[in-house]
């Protein structure tokens, strides 16, 4: 048993009870989602040299994945954004979790759902995206078929294609997902 003057120990990792996929609508939301895109895209993958963003960002709808504790939001540790070009025809891009939580089992895909669910509500006739290449098989289990293979910015990627009929409409609603850890690799 700990002195009363002893700190207590603390635990090596902390997983929050719950996560919870919604909206980007806050102004601190949208930054965060930003700066995590700049995380991954720029500063990991060397995808693009200082910042993602490009027009698509002033009229897409941006969806934020973000840690909880007591049931609030605290970081943002996942985004996706979707857009519509055209009626009926939705793409979604910039997918991207935080490193420490991508062994959380269920983040990208919640994303994903949530993506095709939104744009589904919103009269989606189609849902297209372009995905790298080692994440294919996340999309394939996901009702996603692969279209058309290219190279985008330097990174092999395949352009695929939502089943619409394997995804709900979301009307806004928020998706909460309970922490699932994957085992190290």
């Amino acid at each position: 048993m700990p002195l009363l003057n002893e700190p207590l120990p603390l635990p090596f990792f902390f997983t929050p009870g719950e996560y919870r996929i919604e909206q980007a609508c806050t102004p601190w939301q949208q930054a965060r989602c930003f700066s995590l895109r700049r995380q991954v895209f720029c500063q990991e993958q060397g995808i693009f040299k200082t910042d993602d963003r490009d027009e698509i960002d002033s009229h897409a709808i941006h969806l934020a994945a973000s840690s909880c504790m007591f049931g609030h939001a605290d970081e943002i540790i996942g985004t996706v954004r979707i857009h519509q070009p055209e009626p009926g025809l939705w793409w979604g891009s910039r997918l991207a979790v935080a490193k420490p939580y991508r062994r959380i089992g269920g983040l990208g895909g919640a994303l994903i759902k949530l993506a095709v669910g939104t744009a589904k509500f919103h009269g989606a006739e189609i849902f297209l995206a372009h995905v790298q290449a080692p994440n294919r098989q996340l999309f394939e289990s996901l009702d996603w078929r692969v279209q058309d293979s290219k190279t985008l910015h330097g990174v092999p990627h395949y352009l695929m294609q939502a089943d619409l009929a394997a995804y709900a409409p979301i009307d806004g609603t928020a998706i909460r997902v309970l922490p699932a850890i994957k085992a190290a690799a």
